[in-house]
């Protein structure tokens, strides 16, 4: 029986900005945005997803791209990632000085439909201009599959089927992948499985995970990633999150919760948890309805308490 070998570090990218704030009921006021992005990125995350540059009435909370863009503070050299949908959204992005964009893309043509109204093959043919104008501006490109671990109109995906969208992506020069478990339909035998298959298929490519936590299996499949070699991973404060376009879609894993357990397997990520959990902290009593973090009710392992005085024995 081979031995897993745990990383000795991972890079861990904040969502909120983006997947967190998207499934709010409502709109957070641009200023505090920009205080709470810029919190953040004083946290010492190397990437973060900013926002995305979808049309307004499409998420209307992200509406504020552009502005957010031009007033946080890039002084430390974080990369700024933005989800772009279209050339529209890529021009807009491009305009804003997008660090890094994210293409959206599904597994499946169910999911597909309901979130771009297109199948998932048609989408991709609509990539190739969108990526030949982000190389033309010089602005790094990565994917994502959205569903992959379960979609919740079709159910099972088929290995087969992950493997024609990575081979698209590969004739598109695109060899980033966010492996997304949309509605944390995932759990460790099917995550292990699919991933042993992606990798062997695509070894060049650079795989990320995106869990999300609606069945409280995210960390077990996150264990299961570290175990499989992926290093990268995406989390929310808080445990904010949610596809707009997915049935009883909730929350991405929280960051304080996986930077935390990544801290106490000796795992690295550059990442001060102290500030990350004040963050979450706000946001919790702010959306108390839309977080979901175990480190935010229970603390941190090394929160130590008090021990209880020698009980006085009576008789």
């Amino acid at each position: 029986m081979s031995v897993s070998v745990i990383p000795e570090s991972v890079t861990v990218t904040e969502v909120c900005p983006r997947d967190g704030f998207q499934s709010l009921p409502t709109n957070i006021p641009l200023q505090e945005k920009v205080e709470i992005v810029n919190e953040i990125i004083n946290c010492g995350f190397k990437q973060i997803e900013v926002t995305s540059f979808v049309h307004p009435k499409a998420i209307p909370q992200l509406k504020d791209a552009d502005e957010l863009l031009q007033r946080v503070d890039r002084s430390n050299g974080v990369q700024l990632r933005a989800l772009v949908p279209n050339l529209i959204g890529l021009e807009r992005a491009i305009k804003a000085k997008v660090d890094k964009i994210k293409l959206m893309l599904s597994a499946t043509d169910s999911h597909s439909l309901s979130n771009a109204n297109r199948t998932t093959f048609d989408a991709m043919e609509d990539f190739k201009p969108l990526i030949d104008r982000a190389k033309e501006a010089g602005m790094p490109v990565s994917g994502s599959i959205s569903v992959v671990f379960g979609c919740p109109y079709e159910g099972e995906v088929p290995i087969s089927r992950i493997l024609q969208v990575s081979e698209k992506y590969a004739g598109l020069g695109v060899t980033s992948i966010s492996l997304a478990d949309t509605t944390g339909m995932g759990n460790p035998v099917k995550v292990r499985k699919i991933i042993k298959a992606i990798k062997k298929e695509f070894p060049e490519f650079e795989f990320s995970l995106h869990l999300h936590n609606t069945r409280g299996m995210a960390f077990a499949n996150a264990l299961v990633g570290l175990e499989e070699g992926i290093v990268n991973f995406d989390s929310s404060v808080a445990g904010l999150g949610g596809c707009p376009y997915a049935p009883n879609a909730s929350g991405n894993i929280s960051s304080e919760d996986l930077i935390h357990a990544l801290h106490e397997m000796g795992i690295e990520t550059g990442i001060d948890l102290d500030r990350v959990i004040e963050i979450g902290k706000k946001l919790e009593k702010e959306f108390p309805e839309n977080s979901d973090s175990f480190i935010l009710k229970a603390g941190k392992c090394s929160d130590l308490h008090l021990a209880p005085k020698e009980q006085v024995k009576l008789g």
